[in-house]
């Protein structure tokens, strides 16, 4: 047990009083030579809210003095809730008057006071702050002759900040700006702060994406030592020793299918039929694992980032294009480096053999989903001449991709057909259109063959008892399945039971199909 937590254990105990620094040394028996090692501990526990130093000099725990930690959130109107860390505790509301320089997003400590008759949540008032959330605000900057403002896009958080006009830093009127607090808000007036960085003018769309991007901490630049790493590994080529190792599909017509707009191609198939009872599937994923090693600078830079994001005028990437676009994409006619899982699949949709295995493709062709659904829906005499190498895998790829979705559906697989809309941008990245994005033959082709494969990759691993993250639905709500069941009774439809069978939920969304 460390410092921390003996602290944390000892102040837990029933009997336990406020302290000063003098007895807790004392109580807990610590030697003189580490005395500073106490006071370290007891100075991170006040910053993390975990124990409080009293006006006495004295520490406790928050909930044995009446004290809630938790986050602020914030309100237009000033007002703000305490939402506590203890999930277990009510929201606590906080009136303007009690904010005490407090803002949205702050991690404060409040105490509670009486509960107001027309607010559902107790009251309370901050007497802490333990963590500003807000630094830096973006917001649109005001500006008159001898001072400015800037408003924030985030209305939760209330105050306009002043700007004081040698604090301008060459910001014009209506321009999008972040503004770093110099000094904080008291109930007197509002924060004040300086002008960091003009991002454009608010009529500019690429401005309001900058914006929220700036506002949500995306990095957008990656770090010199991160990109160096990427161009090292993607400049390397593949050894001859590492395709000794692999199993080599280079021959194979395996394509990538992916949208249009597509720039990183991650995932590619093949099919093959085997005779009228059998089928081979195989899925390839490129082998970001061979080029991003374990704690190494780009492991470390994409857990920092976690995902890729895309938006309606620039991607994001999670790694560097070098790798995004590069060696871990899919590129077609390139030599790269894959997993692949191959599957023998029978003709009522079973997997009945497979292997997992490290592999090198060269990807054939780069097509779209609509090329595939015009070639396999429309017949389109221009591109299958020009695909004429791989049309007859496609229709099989078709074929099979039915089989999976029959059984599917027979074992009670549930497709809700949302329909989705597509954003429609001119080079500004401005929205100039919204489109239904269609689900063709192509792109239920895919999803079948994705599924399948994570299926036989999740069973594997389940026997090999190994841990594993299971992509899972959790069974419904019972409470919500009877309420439900009670609102379709209305028109003239029922659910049989609590307990409902996905098969059921299928033949009821069949049912009021188109109605």
């Amino acid at each position: 047990m460390n410092f921390k937590e003996k602290i944390l254990a000892f102040m837990r105990e029933e009997t336990y009083k406020p302290l000063t620094f003098k007895e807790l040394l004392l109580a807990l028996g610590v030697e003189e030579n580490m005395k500073k090692a106490l006071l370290v501990a007891l100075n991170e526990l006040e910053d993390e809210g975990k124990i409080i130093f009293t006006r006495t000099e004295r520490y406790g725990l928050p909930e044995k003095m009446n004290l809630v930690i938790g986050t602020l959130e914030g309100h237009p109107k000033g007002y703000a809730f305490l939402l506590p860390d203890d999930k277990s505790m009510k929201d606590i509301f906080i009136s303007p008057a009690d904010m005490n320089g407090a803002m949205h997003g702050d991690r404060v400590i409040v105490r509670p006071m009486k509960v107001l008759e027309d607010v559902k949540s107790p009251q309370g008032k901050v007497i802490r702050i333990i963590e500003r959330a807000n630094p830096y605000v973006i917001g649109t900057f005001q500006r008159s002759r001898h001072f400015g403002f800037v408003v924030p896009d985030d209305k939760r958080i209330s105050y306009d900040i002043y700007v004081p006009k040698e604090e301008f830093n060459n910001a014009r009127e209506n321009t999008k700006v972040s503004v770093k607090i110099i000094e904080w808000p008291d109930q007197r007036k509002n924060p004040e702060g300086t002008i960091v960085e003009v991002l454009g003018d608010i009529e500019d769309t690429k401005t309001h994406i900058d914006a929220v991007l700036l506002a949500k901490k995306v990095r957008q630049v990656f770090p010199e030592d991160v990109i160096r790493e990427a161009k090292k590994v993607s400049q390397e080529g593949i050894a001859e020793s590492e395709i000794k190792r692999r199993k080599d599909l280079r021959k194979l017509n395996i394509i990538t299918i992916d949208g249009s707009d597509a720039k990183d191609l991650d995932d590619a198939v093949y099919a093959e039929k085997l005779n009228e009872n059998e089928y081979l599937l195989s899925v390839h994923i490129a082998d970001v694992t061979h080029y991003v090693k374990e704690d190494g600078k780009l492991d470390k830079e994409a857990l920092r980032r976690g995902t890729s994001i895309y938006l309606t005028d620039r991607v994001i990437p999670m790694l560097p294009k070098e790798l995004s676009n590069g060696v871990c994409s899919l590129n077609p006619g390139e030599d790269k480096l894959t997993l692949s899982v191959e599957m023998i699949i029978n003709k009522d949709g079973k997997v009945i053999d497979y292997k997992i295995f490290e592999s090198i493709i060269n990807n054939r062709f780069r097509m779209t989903y609509d090329d595939v659904t015009d070639i396999l829906e429309n017949n389109d005499e221009e591109l299958s001449d020009k695909y004429k190498d791989i049309v007859p895998m496609l229709k099989i790829m078709e074929e099979l991709s039915l089989v999976l979705r029959r059984k599917r559906e027979l074992r009670g697989a549930i497709d809700f057909e949302f329909p989705e809309r597509k954003v429609i941008s001119d080079e500004s990245g401005k929205a100039i259109d919204v489109r239904r994005y269609e689900r063709r033959i192509s792109n239920r082709m895919i999803e079948e063959f994705m599924l399948v494969c994570n299926e036989t990759v999740a069973e594997h691993y389940f026997w090999l008892n190994i841990p594993f993250v299971y992509r899972i639905h959790e069974d419904p709500d019972e409470e919500k399945i009877y309420e439900f069941s009670k609102f379709i009774h209305n028109f003239g439809y029922t659910l049989k039971g609590n307990v409902v069978h996905p098969k059921e939920l299928q033949q009821l969304l069949n049912k009021i199909k188109d109605t």
